[in-house]
């Protein structure tokens, strides 16, 4: 955050955004792909029963976070990066488009912006760059982050992955799977963005990420709804419509006079 902003008196000083079906309507259905994908892997990889396959995928996604998490804690061992892209690298990824007005709307706020997604990097990557939004975020919170690996370590810059966690601690990905909607995992996901969580904003599709993210001590927007729910301090039916239901992200206190904020020119970060 520039620290003229921040003496100003900024109310927000970071924005936490999660990726799938926030950045993008829940109509595009890239989650039912996703869901096939997932079902798919555990009948054919695992050997898990067909006839148990879609009860057991939506039981310990709800349980677990997610369902690779739960499969997991259940003893099933398996390559992270192998299931990622077996279950990301076949979406239709062409499903997604160019979203010239959210890009204006992001290069146009003046703080901090970083992704926060359970999902794997690369998946982050092509999305962010179908919608046009490769250069909007700082960086990416994804399951590299949260889950680090001696491969993932030795990411290069460029990637934009944000790691610091590992050394604070990391989670043995065979095992245990740390995801959202942990509140353990919005705590690793503040200490590693380095950032005041009271001056910071946390959107979501998700109701259950939203009620973790404000025990977390996060502000929060529920997206996809026209109503509050269980720790949301905003509902917002679509991420297009923020600058109406938040005009305070575009605005500092100073002096006790409200001022809009001019936004600074967006440094182009090409995530690869």
């Amino acid at each position: 955050m520039d620290t003229a902003l921040r003496n100003a008196g900024v109310k927000y000083e970071c924005l936490l955004f999660d990726m799938d079906d926030t950045l993008y309507p829940l109509s595009i259905g890239l989650n039912l792909f996703c869901r096939k994908n997932i079902q798919e892997y555990m009948l054919e990889h695992l050997h898990i029963e067909e006839n148990e396959v879609p009860k057991m995928c939506l039981d310990l996604y709800r349980e677990y976070g997610t369902t690779m998490a739960g499969l997991k804690v259940l003893g099933y061992e398996f390559d992270n990066d192998e299931f990622h892209a077996y279950v990301h690298g076949r979406l239709p990824y062409e499903k997604l488009k160019p979203d010239p007005v959210l890009r204006n709307l992001l290069i146009s706020m003046p703080q901090r912006k970083i992704i926060f997604t359970n999902a794997d990097h690369a998946h982050a990557v092509k999305v962010l760059n179908r919608m046009g939004l490769e250069d909007c975020f700082e960086g990416i919170i994804c399951f590299e982050t949260l889950n680090p690996h001696k491969q993932y370590m030795d990411l290069p810059n460029d990637n934009h992955v944000l790691t610091d966690i590992a050394e604070s601690g990391c989670f043995n990905s065979h095992t245990r799977i740390l995801c959202k909607p942990s509140v353990e995992a919005f705590e690793a996901a503040i200490r590693t963005s380095n950032v005041d969580p009271k001056k910071t904003i946390f959107f979501d599709d998700s109701v259950r990420n939203v009620a973790s993210a404000k025990v977390a001590g996060l502000h929060t927007v529920i997206l996809g709804h026209s109503d509050l729910v269980p720790g949301a301090d905003h509902a917002l039916n679509s991420i297009h419509n923020i600058k109406e239901a938040l005009p305070e992200i575009w605005e500092i206190e100073e002096s006790n006079q409200q001022q809009k904020i001019q936004p600074p020119a967006v440094e182009t970060m090409v995530l690869a």
